[in-house]
């Protein structure tokens, strides 16, 4: 194996589905489908290595108590690394592993088409029960 594959393998995530044609839709959706965890992702990307609170601030409408488990999973599915900046007070900052990098383009696909397919409700059919 040259130094290449085995660089390529160490970096690959191993999965149940591994083989079957479906499983790598099936693997990225349950490491990003989760309501917070590409808003998360996303601003990460744009904004660089983020602590909690700017985090916080940045998803618009997250609480603590699911950003923190956002984070959690995210940090446990290799997507987001958490380092302790300082001990007193207790600092830590967010940022994404090669993972989470590579979820760059995906990420910003989802946005584009965001951008392209979506527009706010008429304020008539919004207010119809």
């Amino acid at each position: 194996m040259s130094d290449d594959t085995e660089a390529d393998a160490a970096t690959q995530l191993e999965v149940w589905c591994a083989g079957e044609d479906w499983c790598p839709v099936t693997t990225t959706a349950s490491l990003i489908g989760k309501k917070w965890h590409p808003v998360i992702i996303h601003r990460l990307l744009d904004n660089g290595p983020s602590g909690f609170n700017e985090l916080k601030a940045d998803v618009d409408g997250i609480s603590s108590k699911v950003l923190s488990s956002s984070l959690d999973d995210l940090e446990e599915k290799q997507i987001v690394d958490r380092e302790i900046i300082s001990e007193k007070p207790v600092r830590v900052q967010y940022s994404l592993t090669e993972h989470g990098q590579s979820l760059e383009p995906v990420i910003f696909s989802m946005r584009d088409w965001g951008l392209e397919h979506l527009t706010e409700p008429d304020e008539d059919e919004s207010s119809v029960a």
